[in-house]
């Protein structure tokens, strides 16, 4: 290295690598106004706590109504209500089994997004 020569300037290729892991935003398109609205309306879906657990019950296994209701301990109208929520979201989807309807994840980047806002918020509670 040339003596006038930038030291910062040596690490080019390596800053660049890791600008482009930690998602550079000139390295990346443009969102749409459209896909930033359907990312607000799916985090406001999963901002309740009772969304929350039935997404972490549902990530375990599909479950119906009355399941969810013994299992967090609220009432039906209330389970039905926030499954509704969530299924106009997208994040959940129905299927009648007889005279039941059994729900599930509609698909895993929603468990995660949830898994990790818990995982998060415990570290925060802990320091």
């Amino acid at each position: 290295m040339s003596v006038d020569a930038d030291p910062r300037d040596c690490n080019t290729d390596a800053r660049e690598r890791r600008r482009a892991v930690a998602g550079d935003p000139s390295s990346r398109p443009a969102l749409s106004p459209e896909t930033l609205i359907a990312a607000g309306e799916l985090l406001r879906a999963l901002s309740a706590p009772v969304r929350i657990s039935i997404v972490l019950e549902l990530r375990e296994s599909a479950r119906c109504v009355h399941e969810l209701v013994g299992a967090l301990g609220v009432t039906q109208p209330l389970i039905s209500q926030h499954l509704r929520v969530l299924k106009t979201a997208g994040v959940v989807r129905g299927e009648r089994s007889g005279r039941e309807v059994l729900y599930h994840l509609a698909d895993d980047h929603l468990a995660r997004i949830v898994v990790d806002a818990v995982a998060h918020a415990q570290e925060g509670q802990s320091q």
